[in-house]
């Protein structure tokens, strides 16, 4: 198997690559480089973790975690980076250690490593139920945490506020995907036994359904573009767990969710790419009217770009994100899960009226005063082209599907 797969996520992982060295670049000014453009090494192995997604094994994850923390405290001047890193590790690190022990004691219980076995040894009821009812939970926390998941959605914003702007779309996007395709392959099979399958859609129901509300609450408030972002990120791994909460144990749903996995990880790392440089290049919101930001003044269809992937994340209907929202609403309507229908409605309006929000701060007031002098980065518009245009393509190639 190669590393990273000539998929939809791995061909966007790779563009999210030459965005990140198209930052990372601008920050070193016009004198830059081959060495400046070191760093990117260390940001194949995240390429590769979305490109071979979807993936069981618990190293994919902790190889994402620890290459993340790493790159957030080399740079140990930068307060807001190391912040990030101390919060990433405590949060991952003891979300890992909690998922390996519910791993090895559903391997205990079972007698058994294999997971689609493992369903059926269940089934039988040969050993005491409280020791897998304990570790089940377990090895879900782990996808939960990893997708940004309330009362862990936190992280997501702060890396999108500390980190490096080249640093933080594909970081947030490798270990949301390691968290879905850990769900993904945990769960396959356990259909085969009614209890944990039972448990399961309990537990990741109320887990989406905290997700969605809490997530929805803090989106509102939220003043700084960044955070913003980082918490439309949030949402969009609350999506997943909305979709496998709405019916899990179905091979029907299962085979669904393993056909829009590409769609979903390719549009969350082309969407985070440019939603994230776009939060960069406009103002924290003041709550007055004020003229626009130096990129839409100067550059406006640069920034319409950058809106595209804000936009896509909140799901504003006729954009690919949209499509992602409605298959979540659709799978939910169909489970009859009322209440996690309405959440996500709720969820979805807020993640509307701060994107629409976004794009008449972005645009501003009409002004007579002459636009700022000062030019936006010839990289930073770039990365706006680049990724909102793969986003165009991606909707496109829907529309003809």
């Amino acid at each position: 198997m190669t590393l990273v797969r000539l998929n939809a996520p791995g061909l966007s992982a790779l563009l999210a690559l030459v965005c990140a060295a198209l930052l990372l670049s601008q920050e070193h000014g016009r004198r830059v480089s081959i060495f400046d453009l070191f760093p990117l090494i260390a940001l194949l192995p995240l390429a590769a973790v979305v490109g071979a997604a979807p993936h069981s094994e618990l190293a994919w994850p902790a190889l994402a975690v620890a290459i993340v923390v790493a790159l957030l405290a080399r740079a140990n001047e930068d307060l807001l980076q190391s912040e990030c890193a101390i919060k990433l590790l405590w949060v991952m690190g003891g979300a890992l250690a909690l998922g390996w022990a519910g791993i090895e004691l559903l391997s205990f219980s079972t007698g058994t490593s294999e997971v689609v076995e493992q369903w059926s040894v269940l089934e039988m009821g040969l050993d005491p139920p409280y020791l897998w009812r304990t570790a089940l939970p377990l090895t879900l926390l782990v996808g939960g945490v990893l997708l940004g998941g309330a009362p862990f959605h936190f992280w997501a914003a702060d890396l999108f506020q500390g980190a490096r702007p080249w640093l933080a779309p594909l970081s947030v996007a490798a270990l949301q995907v390691s968290g879905a395709g850990w769900l993904m392959r945990r769960l396959e099979g356990i259909e085969s036994s009614y209890g944990a399958s039972h448990l399961t859609k309990t537990l990741l129901g109320i887990a989406a359904l905290i997700s969605l509300l809490v997530g929805a609450a803090t989106l509102v408030f939220q003043r700084r573009p960044e955070r913003r972002v980082g918490t439309l990120a949030s949402l969009n791994g609350a999506l997943l767990l909305a979709t496998l909460a709405s019916g899990h144990g179905g091979r029907g749903l299962h085979a669904r969710l393993e056909d829009a996995f590409g769609l979903w990880a390719a549009h969350l790392v082309l969407a985070l790419s440019a939603a994230g440089t776009l939060a960069h290049l406009v103002p924290v919101s003041s709550g007055t009217p004020e003229s626009g930001s130096v990129l839409f003044r100067r550059h406006p269809w640069s920034g319409v770009f950058g809106l595209l992937g804000l936009f896509s994340l909140a799901g504003v209907p006729g954009t690919p994100g949209s499509r992602l929202w409605l298959g979540a609403a659709r799978d939910l309507a169909l489970a009859g899960q009322g209440w996690l229908l309405l959440a996500l409605t709720a969820a979805w309006l807020a993640a509307f009226s701060v994107a629409v929000r976004q794009l008449h701060e972005a645009f501003g007031v009409s002004t007579s005063h002459a636009a700022p002098t000062r030019p936006v980065p010839v990289q930073a518009r770039a990365v706006l082209w680049l990724a909102g245009g793969a986003l165009l393509v991606v909707g496109l190639r829907q529309i003809v599907r």
